[in-house]
């Protein structure tokens, strides 16, 4: 696997590797359409119900929400924004040490492996026993999940690390059995069931799994999943974010500085946690910007591939066709017509005078593209009918008698196995170009903006041109391969087999063997001598002109 658009080549020149050649595509799709391609399309998630008017947009699901088994007993609490990062992060620490200290398990989400490992360094730097879970502890993923559990754990998860887990509330007793070993005698078990169970016991009291959220993520959706780790089938537990004024979110999609001006009016200071209803709208509506524009770009995408998938299902059931037919001769008889009449219109105008027809061009172009030999001056000359409009049936009736003597030469089932063999072949490479063409034509489509046209259509256009000149070219290729191919059957094989010299009975003489010797005297081998490269012209320079006259 390979990095495109010159990524990987870059990669191994700045490696001092040697460059090898771009990967080129042979087939692409968006997850939407592969989606599509099901009959029957489904799904369950517990995060859904704030994308249902994209699953309704795009795939035309409507999204049922199903109540919980058990009542949803979760605290979960109003976010706490502060004015920095600095006191947001040292309030997180001093509610973890609280929580810890009455033995209330606390799992802590990050929206990154840095800050995971920043959050890490504040709590060694307090003393906090903690385990830390993110891409680089995947291998103890199991371990650390089946331990979030129990009185006074600290886990510090990245949105993306232990996700679809259960966190048992007291630890996870089936792993502990198995730390135990395979052979363990009743009592044992019940003793660590009885031990199990007061750990459990006290989390609950402790009031459960509390869940600390150190920002927001960019989707609502992301939140709900860290939320949704607590408070599980009826369990207590509960749940709070954790908010600055500097965080990427409010950075960039809220208006940290009219927040700003607003609490400092107010008499905020540093270290000082606010909870507003403002604020929480706030970030509420920054969240519905940003899932708008991941949706809006998401969207884009589609409606470009949809112009792409038209041309994918027609180029593949096309594929299918070849690949299931017995005989594609009646396709490929079709596809001579049109080639033929297409080659035929290009010299030939059909509302033309026949004064202004380029008969030797034609004459020419039928030659070299399809080995037909035609004196057509002479044929027209001789019959009155032929006009623009009926001409090119002579070529093709001509070109039918070439390909008829050609499949008799060869047969008729090695005859259909190569033409279906060109025509995939031609097929695929045509493909291939075309799909590298829409890229290209998809880079800079959107600079057809400045122009005042619309980007989307303009796409569509152009995509239609190239996906017709592709066809075009499709059709003459294999047409003209097939027309100039020169193939050997199995007669003709035999008979040059036949015709070959035995090479036992060939006797080996020297060209300059003297006339004068007789037969029995061996001829001596006459050793060839390399004559050196006399130039009998000027030596041309590198930056001179060349002789011929082009420059």
């Amino acid at each position: 696997r390979r990095w495109s658009d010159g990524l990987h080549q870059a990669v191994e020149a700045k490696e001092r590797l040697r460059i090898k050649e771009e990967n080129q595509t042979i087939a692409s799709i968006t997850f939407q359409n592969y989606f599509r391609l099901y009959d029957k399309l489904s799904g369950m998630t517990g995060t859904a119900d704030t994308e249902a008017f994209e699953f309704d947009q795009i795939y035309g699901l409507e999204v049922v929400v199903i109540p919980t088994d058990e009542p949803m007993i979760r605290d979960d609490q109003a976010d706490l924004v502060y004015l920095n990062m600095e006191g947001k992060f040292k309030n997180i620490i001093k509610d973890i040490k609280n929580r810890q200290e009455k033995n209330q398990p606390i799992l802590v989400g990050t929206a990154s492996i840095e800050n995971s490992e920043y959050i890490s360094n504040l709590l060694n730097k307090e003393s906090i026993k903690h385990e830390v879970l993110n891409a680089k502890q995947h291998k103890k993923e199991s371990i650390i999940i089946a331990q979030a559990g129990k009185p006074g754990a600290v886990t510090i998860a990245t949105n993306m690390a232990g996700r679809g887990t259960d966190i048992v509330l007291g630890g996870n007793f089936e792993a502990e059995l198995k730390l135990s070993g395979n052979e363990i005698s009743d009592e044992k078990m019940a003793l660590l069931k009885d031990d199990w169970q007061k750990k459990h016991d006290v989390v609950i009291e402790a009031g459960g799994l509390h869940i600390i959220g150190t920002e927001r993520h960019e989707s609502r959706r992301i939140d709900n999943q860290l939320r949704g780790r607590a408070g599980r089938q009826g369990d207590p537990g509960s749940s709070r974010f954790y908010l600055s004024l500097d965080d990427d979110l409010l950075r960039i999609f809220g208006d940290p500085e009219k927040t700003q001006n607003m609490l400092s009016r107010v008499g905020m200071e540093e270290g000082e946690a606010i909870e507003s209803n403002l604020l929480t709208r706030q970030i509420e509506r920054a969240q519905r910007k940003v899932e708008s524009h991941n949706f809006d770009m998401r969207k884009n995408l589609l409606e470009y591939d949809d112009v792409a998938n038209d041309q994918r299902a027609v180029i593949y059931q096309l594929r299918n066709d070849i690949l299931t037919a017995e005989s594609i001769n009646d396709m490929l008889e079709g596809i001579g017509e049109e080639a033929i009449q297409e080659l035929t219109s290009q010299y030939i105008d059909p509302d033309s005078m026949e004064e202004t027809w380029d008969l030797d061009g034609l004459s020419q172009s039928i030659y070299n593209d399809f080995m037909i030999s035609l004196d057509l001056e002479s044929i027209i000359n001789q019959d009155d009918s032929l006009n623009a409009d009926n001409i090119w049936k002579v070529i093709f009736e001509e070109f039918t008698r070439n390909y008829s003597a050609k499949e008799s030469s060869i047969g008729e089932r090695p005859m259909r196995e190569i033409e279906k063999a060109v025509m995939l072949q031609q097929l695929d490479m045509q493909w291939r170009e075309h799909l590298a063409a829409m890229d290209h034509l998809r880079q800079g489509i959107h600079l057809r903006g400045y122009a005042q046209k619309n980007p989307k259509q303009e796409y569509k256009r152009e995509s239609f041109e190239m996906f017709s000149f592709m066809m075009d070219q499709l059709k003459f290729n294999v047409i003209s391969i097939l027309s100039r191919a020169r193939f050997r059957g199995e007669e003709d094989a035999e008979t040059v087999n036949e015709q070959m010299p035995n090479v036992d009975e060939v006797q080996l003489q020297h060209k300059d063997a003297s006339i004068f010797k007789s037969a029995d005297t061996k001829a001596e081998p006459v050793q060839n001598i390399t004559k050196p490269f006399i130039r009998d012209q000027k030596k041309i320079g590198r930056n001179e002109p060349c002789p011929c006259g082009s420059g």
